[in-house]
């Protein structure tokens, strides 16, 4: 299908999406140091370069948008045009997912999952308490939210 957009347009749109520093990252990241924890981002010797590593805590933290990485929620939807090479993309991306999270597991790192969805404008106090609870409390292994 022909794109409606100039190449120029669409480059332009297509460089507005971020892969990191992303609205909702810089949210919890704020929100985090704030109650006292410091943390390293985008850390490239570990798999998948998780958007939170809290060394001290042996604790990773990703903050998945809804619609690159399938959530469920109302955010993630499918483009109408050229919908076999989204929903091969999409499969890609939670593959790809699940073998990043498998393998920081290996190496023996906690794993948080902080989807979009959970993430307004602000932090919401309940969501940083069982973030909080998850860094501080080695015995938790895994934390997603929402809860799916």
């Amino acid at each position: 299908m022909t794109d409606i957009v100039s190449t120029e347009t669409r480059s332009r749109m297509m460089s507005g999406i971020r892969s990191r520093n992303t609205r909702p990252e810089l949210v919890l990241r704020s929100a985090l140091h704030a109650r006292g924890f410091r943390f390293r981002v985008d850390v490239g010797d570990l798999p998948g370069k998780p958007d939170l590593v809290f060394r001290k805590h042996r604790a990773v933290i990703q903050v998945h948008g809804c619609f690159w990485h399938r959530h469920g929620c109302a955010k993630t939807s499918t483009p109408s045009t050229n919908v076999a090479f989204w929903e091969e993309k999409f499969r890609r991306n939670v593959e790809r997912d699940a073998e990043v999270e498998t393998s920081l597991e290996k190496l023996g790192w906690r794993f948080g999952l902080i989807w979009e969805c959970a993430l307004s404008r602000q932090a919401d106090i309940i969501l940083l308490q069982r973030v909080e609870e998850f860094l501080l409390d080695p015995s938790i292994q895994r934390l997603e939210l929402p809860v799916p």
